[in-house]
């Protein structure tokens, strides 16, 4: 019989496959246009969401007394998602991973602004340290002129928004429902996209629009498990095994060899966002997993 933190990081490490499935799927769709991607992932992502929907509640599941928050949620999760796609087709897949890991660093100033929380000085230098790794990612921005580099940030200023309303609105309402929102508004933007012209995909191509719903769908669903069962401290670090999937996956599926300034810089972010998870955890308060 499992331990509740055996089945964390069970649930962690099946979390951390589905969203690399969903990453390496986005990239590998590079030719098919951007819209109909992002209206299948949310099209066949909600289907885990539908399961989750109590019977009793299947036809006043969408009220809330919190439009206007759920509102900012969907909106930045939207914002987000689309900001990370963007970069998933245009970046090397290694740089990309790479500085999704800075969410924890925006959240953190996000909380001070929205919040009023107080950080002291271990937290603020986490996130010195962790802008400086980011900063080593970026570099190609500066020198190539390369503006994509911008969309893995605003990702995480996303992410950011999306974490301080999670925090509010999971106190009320329930997951399934927050999920739904988001989902609904990217999917109704990725459909906005059929007059620009879709594609009429190969058999191979719809399995990956169906895999591609259900890992990002599933993934979120065991990500919030594996924070439920355990300490953020525990699961947390297992979270960057996507970096290393990337790495792996990215050469040989991409042909991309990682530079030795994202490794480092990747590093650093790594180290800055652990010292924020552990430092929250040790202060009590509720971690927010950086996806969307």
């Amino acid at each position: 019989m499992l331990s509740k933190s055996q089945k964390a990081v069970l649930y962690m490490v099946g979390s951390v496959i589905c969203f690399s499935t969903m990453d390496l799927i986005v990239k590998y769709l590079n030719s098919v246009p951007f819209g109909q991607v992002l209206f299948m992932r949310f099209f066949f992502g909600m289907i885990p969401i539908i399961f989750l929907i109590p019977r009793d509640k299947i036809f006043t599941f969408y009220k809330t007394r919190r439009p206007g928050l759920h509102a900012f949620r969907a909106v930045s999760g939207t914002i987000a998602i689309i900001a990370l796609f963007i970069a998933l087709r245009n970046l090397p897949l290694a740089d990309v991973i790479s500085l999704t890991f800075t969410g924890p660093l925006f959240v953190t100033i996000m909380s001070v602004i929205f919040l009023s929380e107080k950080v002291g000085i271990r937290r603020w230098s986490a996130v010195a340290i962790g802008f400086v790794g980011m900063l080593f990612i970026v570099r190609p921005a500066f020198e190539e002129v390369n503006f994509y580099y911008i969309f893995p940030v605003i990702f995480s200023l996303g992410f950011a928004n999306v974490a301080i309303s999670i925090r509010s609105l999971s106190k009320t309402e329930p997951n399934y429902l927050i999920a739904f929102y988001f989902s609904i508004l990217s999917l109704l933007v990725g459909f906005s996209t059929i007059v620009n012209g879709w594609i009429w995909p190969t058999p191979f191509e719809a399995f990956l629009f169906l895999l591609l719903g259900l890992a990002g769908g599933v993934a979120n669903l065991l990500l919030t498990q594996s924070y439920r069962l355990a300490d953020a401290s525990l699961v947390s670090p297992i979270k960057y095994l996507s970096l290393i999937v990337a790495i792996i996956a990215g050469y040989f599926i991409f042909s991309e060899i990682p530079k030795l300034m994202t490794l480092f810089g990747a590093g650093l972010i790594v180290v800055s966002s652990f010292i924020i998870f552990r430092r929250e955890e040790v202060l009590k308060k509720q971690v927010v997993a950086p996806r969307v």
